[in-house]
């Protein structure tokens, strides 16, 4: 047996032994790393290096990949937690194939394939690239589609093409709808100077939620549109379905590798999605995020809000499609906010300072009589006898004792969730939701309907409130726990803090408690690759069954990935390390990477006390694996 074979084979073991149904590695689609041929500034899980990529977290033990949002973006918003519902992300797709691969016949040049690898930015080391590589995959593409066009025409396409060509008629002709839509939405960008759709003419702003005296010349503007863009539109299509088979493909490696694929919906719109969808949308008010314990300031999204009197009609056919694309791509689905599905947090959409505006919004439904947003009043489901007035209108029991026909009401939106993922599998392995430091008291009961836990975030727990929703004892079975996430700082970057703002001990007190080894206190306190590695064993100790890693984590990394709140170009950039191959083994030699080994270990002998099994042989064969 290999070293890499055995390491894969003693992890499971070890999962197995501490309950851990499912150890999953989070990362985005632009901080893949690529092969040097290939690479246009931005990461792709469709090029070569990503498939070894995949090969390298399936011998760590990983079982599971948990991918970022992949909805089309815009070029000059690197979110993906912007990106569109249906069109996926375009600036993913690995280019390599259409210049190299003969079954797609040289569609795009060789030397223009080399020319954009060529030019492409070369620093900062480790960050992507995004406007770069937006604007490389989209000249990429356009030759492409442009040379299968005119094979078509002539009727040269190679057998492989042809195949293509016929499952992209049909593939279009079922899908018309949103790859129209979205195309149209593009094109009217470019024509108004603006990519948003406010700051265009009415009837465009308009075009598919007409003011009742514009509805015939919406008609007419949305025929002519068509007829004048049948290219664009047909180029869309044709972006659309080579993402899709892309992604096909990967889901057949990860099969192969025996990974599951997790995907990533985002609680916001893009806003391509909300102009073809503005009819289901409630008209002056924004969704953010409420004030809360480690974001006391909340967080104005501006992203729109479903119409509550739409939620059992058009809203929810809305939501019910977002669902079904969803699952057919993926093997589970992350629920980003879900509160937002429950029980959003609004605000005034014309106000003058939306994070003012944030700060004093409301629960959507759970604000039956407010002299400041009496419109909600509606909405209602509590009613004002069950509202506890002395709390903040964000606290988490501002809502109490509710009636089981009221969450049934909170959970109108959510069930459509549920029963997307009741057609995969059991909700529990099917659906999770990032519930982070606040869980209101309506969310948390619609949740409980379907055993579905929270997320534990560890980096934030307070170790001196043995309550705190953080710490690890405190973790359900249904929980999924992590150290972090992609908002929040590595925790090597913490370790260091931990060490300048004097709280490492601290750390390494709680940590040696918990872990109930006395003796690795020192160390913990001395080290910081024993720190994260005690950090995660505290987590995989816990009862929570699902145990979740970012990819940064993994590798040592000190930078953020993203900063909540700010725009810049290194937020959503950073990249899996180059060299990482075998620079990864080297630094976990020395310490400076994570050793899921020396995690597991630890977790292990934390967990032997009056457990069935051999804890402590396995962990004594872990820790005598070679680094290499």
């Amino acid at each position: 047996m290999t070293t890499r074979a055995e390491e894969r084979q003693l992890a499971a073991e070890a999962l197995r032994l501490l309950g851990v149904d499912r150890l999953v590695l989070a990362i985005h689609d632009p901080s893949f790393p690529a092969d040097p041929d290939e690479d246009i500034g931005r990461g792709s899980p469709h090029g070569r290096a990503a498939a070894r990529f995949f090969r390298f977290a399936r011998d760590l033990g990983f079982t599971a990949i948990l991918l970022g949002p992949q909805g089309d973006l815009s070029a000059d918003n690197a979110s993906p937690y912007d990106g569109a519902c249906f069109s996926r992300a375009t600036v993913s797709i690995a280019l390599a194939p259409l210049a190299l691969d003969p079954a797609w016949g040289g569609l795009l040049r060789p030397e223009t394939f080399a020319s954009l690898v060529e030019d492409r930015p070369r620093g900062p080391a480790g960050r992507a690239h995004h406007r770069y590589a937006s604007a490389a995959v989209r000249r990429a593409l356009d030759e492409a589609f442009a040379a299968f066009q005119e094979k078509r025409r002539h009727g040269t396409l190679p057998p492989t093409l042809a195949a293509f060509a016929a499952r992209l008629d049909a593939w279009r002709a079922r899908n018309i709808d949103w790859i129209e839509r979205d195309a149209l939405y593009e094109r009217l960008a470019r024509e108004h100077g603006s990519g948003h759709f406010k700051d265009w003419p009415a009837l465009d702003a308009r075009l598919f939620a007409p003011f009742p005296g514009d509805a015939t010349a919406a008609a007419t503007r949305l025929a002519a549109l068509r007829s004048r863009y049948t290219d664009i539109i047909e180029a869309h299509a044709f972006r659309q379905l080579l993402a899709r088979e892309q992604h096909a493909a990967l889901r057949a490696h990860l099969a192969s590798l025996d990974l599951a694929l997790y995907g990533d919906l985002a609680v916001g719109l893009a806003l391509q999605d909300e102009w073809s969808n503005l009819a289901i949308f409630l008209s002056g008010y924004r969704m953010g995020a409420p004030p809360s314990r480690t974001n006391p300031e909340g967080q104005p999204w501006g992203y729109p809000v479903l119409d509550p009197a739409l939620w059992s009609g058009a809203a929810g056919v809305f939501l019910r499609a977002r669902m079904t694309t969803m699952f057919e791509a993926y093997d589970g689905v992350r629920i980003d906010h879900p509160h937002g599905l429950v029980d959003p947090w609004v605000y005034d959409a014309g106000a003058q300072d939306p994070l003012v505006a944030v700060q004093h919004g409301a629960r959507l439904r759970s604000s039956p009589d407010l002299s400041d947003h009496p419109r909600l009043a509606a909405f209602a489901i509590p009613r004002p006898s069950q509202i506890d007035r002395s709390l903040p209108r964000h606290a988490e029991t501002w809502v109490r004792a509710l009636e089981a026909a009221q969450v049934a009401e909170y959970g109108k939106l959510f069930d459509i969730l549920v029963k997307a993922a009741e057609a995969r599998g059991p909700v529990t392995q099917t659906l999770f939701c990032e519930v982070l430091s606040t869980l209101p008291a309506q969310l948390e009961a619609v949740l409980a309907r379907h055993a579905l836990g929270r997320f534990r975030v560890t980096q934030k727990a307070n170790l001196d409130d043995p309550r705190d929703v953080y710490r690890s004892e405190n973790a359900a079975p249904a929980d999924w726990i992590m150290m972090g996430t992609h908002d929040t700082p590595s925790m090597w970057e913490l370790a260091e803090a931990f060490r300048a703002d004097g709280t490492r001990a601290a750390q390494a007190a709680y940590l040696a408690r918990r872990l109930g080894a006395p003796a690795l206190e020192a160390a913990v306190a001395q080290d910081a690759g024993m720190l994260v590695a005690a950090k995660l064993a505290d987590a995989l100790a816990s009862d929570a069954r699902s145990v979740m890693i970012f990819f940064a984590d993994l590798f040592g990394l000190r930078e953020r990935y993203n900063v909540p709140g700010t725009i810049s170009d290194d937020n959503w950039s950073l990249r899996v390390p180059e060299g990482w191959e075998t620079d990864y083994f080297e630094a976990r030699g020395r310490g400076e990477a994570l050793d899921l080994r020396l995690a597991l270990a630890l977790a292990l002998r934390a967990r032997a006390s009056g457990a069935a099994g051999d804890h402590e042989a396995l962990a004594a064969r872990l820790s005598a694996l070679p680094h290499a």
